[in-house]
């Protein structure tokens, strides 16, 4: 699919891989909604990117609709949905101390990961069902969603954080069929161990960076921002990617813990 002249809603694209992906997207000519919880961060970018910024929590219905409205309002065909806003959280099934792990903030994880990606592709889908379609085949636009390869290989303590990107994996196939009739293709990239602000900086931070990619075959080191939404990009263009799982993760295989 051609980006240029499109509009697209990236969530969480404030920081991180969102943040990256809403760079790459707009690189390439694609009018971008930032839709992010940090106003700063998001209006910032967006003002740097000729974008445009919605304050979304993306389980919330009502704010995903602004978001999606606001591509619609561009005047560029809305053709694109990235969902990566995403949180983590660790804690055990049973706590050392023989605590059950909280509902609450398992319910949480669940809610923004899994209903939060279901959310924005559902609006999202919808609003792209509605434009003219792009080529021959009949696309009108492109779906990928931001799962982790701890759907995969969850570790000790994550259980919330699997459960939710598990969902989201589970999901890839049944949507991409769903949304065939309508001309949407869905994928779900898995990454491993990405260098995002969230580790912080400085000696400590670097340390314990080293030991997270140790495991890394090649290279080895974490992986970049910019690489993820380099394989977005990608996965937008390509046609016949449809209906896939693909990890990004340099060959790493999580351990137990």
């Amino acid at each position: 699919m051609d980006l240029n002249g499109v509009s697209a809603v990236v969530s969480g694209g404030a920081s991180g891989l969102g943040e990256a992906t809403a760079r790459e997207l707009a690189a390439n000519g694609v009018k971008v909604v930032v839709a992010d919880l940090n106003e700063d961060k998001g209006k910032a970018l967006a003002d740097e990117l000729g974008g445009v910024f919605v304050k979304t929590d993306v389980s919330d219905p009502a704010q995903v609709e602004t978001a999606v409205q606001a591509a619609v309002d561009t005047g560029a065909p809305l053709r694109i949905i990235v969902n990566s806003a995403g949180i983590g959280w660790a804690e055990r099934t049973v706590n050392r101390d023989g605590s059950p792990h909280s509902l609450e903030t398992y319910t949480k994880v669940i809610q923004v990961n899994l209903i939060g990606t279901f959310n924005l592709m559902r609006i999202g889908a919808a609003a792209i069902a509605k434009t003219e379609p792009a080529d021959a085949d009949g696309l009108r636009g492109v779906v990928i969603n931001t799962a982790s390869i701890a759907a995969l290989e969850g570790q000790t303590g994550q259980l919330a954080y699997s459960a939710s990107k598990g969902g989201i994996v589970g999901m890839t196939l049944p949507a991409a069929r769903d949304l065939a009739a309508i001309g949407v293709r869905v994928n779900t990239v898995c990454p491993g161990i990405i260098d995002t602000p969230i580790y912080g900086e400085g000696e400590a931070a670097e340390a314990f960076k080293a030991k997270l990619y140790a495991p890394v075959p090649f290279p080895k080191r974490m992986g970049k921002p910019s690489e993820f939404a380099h394989l977005v990009r990608s996965l937008i263009e390509n046609d016949y990617m449809n209906g896939e799982t693909v990890r990004f993760d340099g060959g790493i295989r999580f351990q137990p813990k």
